[in-house]
């Protein structure tokens, strides 16, 4: 992913609100999954951490950025947005990457 690729994304996540919380039993598998299909659903979503969770932000959204196959847009304080393009059914078109 491009720096402009992530700055149009990151543009369109500020208005979004957080739509998973994890919280004081951190990363569980049913959540994964329900992560997971979202942002198959989605392609764009932002997840919020609770104070109560002890585990950092971004490595959590690092682990679910793996474990969802998806990009990690940015971690911001204890929110981070993912990112994963949908073959099928393509609903953000990112700018072009620069052919050098």
């Amino acid at each position: 992913m491009t720096s402009k690729q992530r700055a149009y994304l990151k543009g369109l996540a500020m208005t979004m609100d957080p739509i998973f919380q994890v919280g004081k039993s951190s990363l569980t598998p049913e959540l994964i999954e329900a992560i997971r299909e979202a942002i198959d659903a989605r392609e764009l979503i932002k997840v919020s951490v609770l104070k109560n969770c002890a585990d950092d932000p971004f490595e959590i959204a690092q682990v679910v950025a793996e474990r969802t196959h998806a990009e990690v847009v940015q971690v911001i304080g204890k929110k981070f947005v993912l990112y994963k393009e949908n073959k099928k059914k393509k609903k953000i078109e990112l700018p072009p990457a620069k052919k050098k």
